[in-house]
């Protein structure tokens, strides 16, 4: 069996990873684990500093004593990590010095000294047979020793993993192969517990496992998998965790893609025999489904069609244990592990077969492990623990977890499983995930209040997790759209599931921090679905916060007031139903939007957020457009409406209010109201009002004055667009506001009202505009006559003359083309 062959394949491999020599550095960085080991610390060190030290050791031989400056030119050795390279008259020294009688090493010396071995074999590339089986022999000697045995975990730790090393180097003998893995097998055996001691240790134990697994024989192939899989359930054995679930799935891709390599195919029978397809209680699940998704990632790397019964256990042991785990009442603490490692297993196993067991793992772990908001919302609100010292840590801790890092690949799994599950269970993990959306938004609310001015950075680290949350939820939504909302599915069905998808999305809406196809895709999608029906338009508009509750206040934990312009989740949300609500509103029952829109849409309407303000007034605008002119009921609430619009607009203008906003509503409703209403008068009238006001101290023309001639123009436009009833009075309000006007303000208002009429072809209204416009030309000269200081009434007379005179040429050849 070639053994070397498969090993440079495999380190081929890890080499494209940045690990070319070491299986437990590969390991951690596949697991996320951090390296806090004092063994591997790395610390660059000088040629000349390594060369000392080298010839420090050698000279402990010579003066027969190993003293402190001894060990820290070992340490020295050690510090330099992956840049030490150990030469054969280096492993001569090592050997030598372990070897000698009368040197009295202490403790801490021993791991270091079997580090150095390991570096030495693990980068030569054909280590001396005599040198191999002289440092086998040391190790052997040093186990059996009474006086060594049991020196510290370290100790324990460095001598499996070196031991593995050694039955890995091709040129090993099969008897001191036997003889390293027999001793293996002992310590693994005896001395398990001391992995416990120190989780860094643990990668150093699997890879000598590895190594060991990659070149043993049957007997004790069976006898190290067992250990591997079993250790975790003894008493005093190594915790379950999901870094330690992590190593032992790529453990396993190492070591069957090693024996696919390698051809080894009765150990792959062995291994699938022995950890998936038979269930043993002394095996933690935890590890049994993370060697299995190892096989199917050793698997998928093959084109080799003998592996399709290795790939078929592999995905049913995971299934079963999938099963078991939903089988029950799922325990976050009891099961978290667990749950995390299912999730991880599929998303870097490939393409797993659609299992429903897998779906309902796969949410489960989304909204209580890779998305905790809701343990951690619980634990915040919670008055009676610190949360500045226990949550704080906790949500750090989360944002760098493995686990939290993969969920956007955990996500595309989960919603592949979705597309390809029974209707049952797609419904229940529905039902689960908008219930969610509606769980963070209450909760997290809660928690800004509490925090408010208290303790922002823990408000800013809970985002972060809420963000990709939101994003979860926005791609499972647009797989449920893609499976729902097609012809085959009830009608009812798919109103229902557009009316919780808008409404969960309006619950995560603050946390909408980029534009997505995705989400516009989806919104789409379920709003072109509800706008066509009116009991789904009721149950959409209806589940939108009351008024009561949004302008309830609140006080946050500093004595803040925490009104309803503040909260700025709460905007959020009611900005989307601003938004929405327009596509659907024909379909809006008169009684509905009175009672429940109307509130909303006005006191958003004095919102400080722009964007907030102008979906309030498209809102108003998509109403007053609505219906038919013959429905009473919804023409006298449109009237009815108007009154309290122009108010709320106006008392905000300029400011809050925008103008565009204001003008498209104005224009909405002196389009769709009936000729003549009242509350067109009405509207004229304000806005009459409202620009004389703002005209009031026109001096000259400025920046200042912007918002009164912007009013004006609004007032100019209206000509052309209320109808013949209304017109009179509004030249007549509007002729009162512009002879008040100084002279450059009457120009300004006259020019403009001359390039209209003069480009209108409203061939109803444009004779008694231009006749209007005449009159009121008169007056405003009249106007400016009158209020010019008083002069000698000679020169006033002749000034007034030559100034009529002026003025009206021009009108007259204006007028000519009118």
């Amino acid at each position: 069996m070639d053994y070397g062959a498969a090993a440079l394949l495999i380190f081929g491999q890890m080499a494209k990873q940045g690990q070319t020599f070491f299986l437990e550095e590969w390991l951690k960085t596949n697991s996320g684990a951090i390296n806090n080991t004092n063994v591997t610390q790395s610390t660059p060190q000088s040629a000349r500093a390594i060369i000392q030290a080298w010839a420090d050791l050698r000279e402990s031989l010579n003066q027969k004593s190993f003293s402190q400056q001894h060990y820290h030119s070992l340490q020295t050795l050690i510090h330099s990590g992956n840049s030490l390279y150990v030469a054969d008259p280096q492993v001569k020294l090592v050997i030598s010095i372990l070897s000698a009688s009368y040197l009295s090493l202490p403790s801490e010396s021993y791991p270091l000294f079997l580090r150095l071995l390991y570096i030495w074999v693990r980068k030569s590339s054909k280590p001396s047979l005599v040198l191999v089986n002289s440092s086998i022999n040391v190790i052997l000697q040093l186990f059996s020793s009474q006086s060594v045995t049991n020196k510290s975990a370290l100790f324990f730790t460095e001598g499996i993993l070196l031991l593995g090393a050694f039955t890995f180097v091709p040129s090993t003998s099969e008897e001191t192969r036997t003889q390293c893995l027999n001793l293996l097998c002992k310590l693994l055996e005896q001395d398990y517990k001391l992995v416990s001691l120190f989780d860094d240790l643990v990668p150093s134990v699997l890879a000598g496992m590895s190594y060991a697994l990659s070149s043993c024989g049957s007997i004790h192939f069976i006898q190290i998998l067992d250990f591997l899989f079993g250790i975790w359930n003894k008493e005093g054995g190594p915790s379950s965790s999901v870094s330690h679930g992590l190593m032992v799935l790529h453990l396993v891709e190492w070591v069957l893609y090693n024996c696919i390599q390698s051809q080894s195919f009765e150990k792959i029978s062995t291994f699938s025999r022995e950890i998936l397809e038979s269930s043993n209680a002394r095996y933690a699940p935890f590890s049994v489904v993370m060697g299995a998704a190892g096989a199917l990632r050793a698997s998928n790397r093959s084109i080799s069609s003998g592996l399709m019964e290795l790939r078929s256990s592999a995905e049913k042991r995971i299934e079963i244990i999938a099963h078991d785990l939903i089988s029950k009442n799922v325990n976050e603490v009891k099961d978290s592990v667990l749950l995390q490692c299912i999730s991880l297993a599929l998303a870097r196993s490939g393409d797993a077969l659609s299992r429903d067991s897998f779906l309902l793992c796969l949410a489960s772990a989304l909204l209580t492990e890779i998305f905790p908001l809701r343990r951690f919302y619980s634990k915040v609100l919670d008055v009676h623990i610190n949360f500045s010292n226990i949550a704080v840590h906790e949500v750090k801790e989360h944002l760098q977890s493995v686990v939290f890092k993969e969920a956007g690949v955990i996500t595309g799994v989960f919603c592949k499983q979705y597309s390809q599950a029974n209707e049952g269970s797609k419904t229940k993990v529905e039902n689960l995930i908008w219930d969610f959306c509606q769980d963070v938004y209450m909760s997290h609310r809660q928690v800004a209040l509490m925090l408010q001015g208290k303790n922002e950075e823990l408000i800013q680290d809970l985002e972060k997790i809420t963000e990709p949350a939101f994003l979860m939820v926005v791609f499972f939504a647009l797989a449920v759209t893609k499976q729902k909302l097609s012809p085959n599915i009830p009608r009812d069905i798919q109103l229902d599931i557009s009316v919780k998808i808008l409404i969960s999305f309006s619950c995560l809406e603050y946390f909408r921090r980029m534009r997505l196809s995705e989400y516009m895709d989806t919104i789409r999608a379920v709003a072109g679905s509800v706008q066509e029906d009116h009991m789904a338009c009721v149950s959409f508009v209806e589940s939108i916060p009351s008024y009561g509750d949004l302008t309830k206040t609140h006080v946050s934990s500093n004595k803040m007031e925490f009104t309803w312009s503040k909260d700025e989740m709460q905007t959020s949300r009611i900005l989307f139903y601003l938004r929405v609500i327009p596509t659907c509103a024909e379909c809006i029952p008169t009684s509905v939007f009175r009672q429940t829109v109307a509130p909303i849409l006005f006191l958003y309407m004095g919102h400080p957020n722009g964007k907030v303000t102008r979906a309030s007034h498209s809102t108003f605008v998509a109403f007053i457009s609505s219906g038919k002119d013959d429905d009473s009921e919804r023409v006298l609430l449109k009237e009815q409406l108007v009154y309290y619009y122009m108010q709320r607009s106006l008392e905000g203008y300029p400011g809050v209010t925008l103008f565009e906003g204001m003008a498209s509503g104005v224009a909405a409703l002196v389009r769709y109201l009936p000729a003549g209403s009242p509350s067109i008068f009405y509207c004229v009238h304000c806005l009459v009002e409202k620009a004389s006001s703002l005209c009031g101290e026109w001096k000259e023309l400025n920046d200042e004055l912007e918002p009164c001639k912007k009013l004006l123009d609004l007032l100019l436009r209206l000509l052309s667009l209320v109808d013949i009833q209304v017109l009179p009075s509004l030249m007549k309000l509007l002729a009162q506001l512009v002879v008040q006007l100084p002279e450059d303000g009457q120009n300004m208002v006259l020019n403009d009202l001359y390039a209209q009429v003069s480009d209108s072809d409203d061939v109803t209204r444009k004779p008694a505009l231009v006749s209007w416009v005449q009159s009121l030309s008169y007056l405003a000269s009249q106007a400016t006559i009158n209020s010019a200081p008083k002069q000698d009434p000679q020169l006033e007379k002749s000034g007034a003359k030559s100034w009529s005179k002026g003025r009206l040429v021009g009108l007259n050849r204006i007028f000519a083309r009118i």
